[in-house]
């Protein structure tokens, strides 16, 4: 099911002073991507039934005000795509395809062009090990407080969703959380979070052909409105992010091994080549404290069970 992209520029709005704030500040854009054939429900459904288990999550979370307690993972299985979406639309659940160029290259192709289009119009921004995840959301649902480790942006398809982006820096992301996140002792929904980080966010009513990319390892949660919500996230490496995250995955083997507490996140300098080496020995070491994540899958998507979730007996699967 290979289908067309949409062959003229993808960003509308862009404007010639962004390149000096892309990456440092957080920038909404609008894009013509609302009425893509790859995010009908039909193109989603197709995804859904040819997707392997490794390449999707389902989660469910109450729904409470504010960061809601910590997300369940579930399954699919004897369900058509459309039965899914459905289920969505009515539940309280959301589908997360972190890997859908594997099923259909034109999902590829699209995230090529997206890159392509901010390699040409922010001048030195490269990427590379990049990818595209596809979100679809109930209405209403939360996504906890959390980080990411890649450079990431989030983009709406169908839906309104509001998204809380916090500063990237200390108490909001301490550096040890950091570390512990790179290292994988920390899932990145489990972030600490305070009730008050929300009076120094930034907020966004992000609509169906806007865009949001924010500073690296920004903090931020999201509350969809209430309807069906249809988004992706971008993520990408470029050296520049390469040399935090080798200084980072060093501070934290050197804080977890030595006790050093005052360790710099510098990326120049003799510290720097001696946290790079130190970084290189570990990672590909036997000593790497990175391991695969095991998830506990304790419901299966339902349609006629409350929320969409049946509960079953607590299995686990790694990735």
């Amino acid at each position: 099911m290979n289908m067309p992209l949409i062959s003229d520029q993808i960003i509308t709005d862009w404007q010639p002073h962004y390149p000096q704030v892309w990456g440092n500040q957080a920038l909404r854009l609008q894009h013509r991507l609302a009425s893509s054939d790859l995010f009908t429900d039909e193109a989603l459904a197709a995804l859904i039934e040819s997707s392997p288990r490794e390449t999707y999550h389902v989660n469910y979370s109450q729904k409470t005000p504010g960061n809601p307690p910590k997300r369940r993972e579930g399954e699919i299985k004897g369900l058509s795509g459309a039965e899914v979406i459905e289920t969505v639309r009515q539940g309280n659940i959301w589908v997360n395809l972190t890997a859908p160029a594997r099923t259909n290259p034109a999902y590829g192709a699209l995230l090529d062009s997206l890159y392509a289009e901010f390699e040409e119009r922010v001048p030195g921004f490269a990427s590379y090990k990049r990818n595209l995840t596809i979100l679809i959301s109930s209405p209403n649902v939360s996504v906890k407080y959390h980080s990411d480790v890649p450079g990431q942006s989030l983009w709406q398809v169908r839906g309104t969703k509001k998204v809380y982006v916090y500063p990237a820096q200390a108490p909001f992301i301490s550096q040890p959380a950091l570390e512990k996140l790179i290292l994988g002792q920390l899932r990145e929904t489990d972030m600490p979070f305070e009730p008050w980080f929300d009076d120094f966010a930034q907020v966004y009513d992000l609509e169906a052909g806007q865009m949001l990319h924010w500073p690296l390892n920004g903090p931020h949660r999201v509350v969809n409105h209430g309807m069906l919500n249809v988004s992706f996230t971008t993520e990408h490496w470029t050296d520049d992010l390469r040399k935090h995250y080798a200084v980072n995955y060093a501070n934290g083997i050197l804080r977890n091994t030595l006790g050093m507490q005052k360790l710099s996140q510098q990326v120049t300098g003799l510290s720097y080549m001696a946290k790079l080496g130190i970084a290189g020995a570990v990672k590909f070491s036997p000593l790497n404290p990175q391991k695969k994540k095991v998830y506990t899958v304790d419901f299966q998507v339902d349609p006629a069970a409350p929320e969409g979730v049946r509960d079953i007996p607590a299995h686990s699967f790694a990735k």
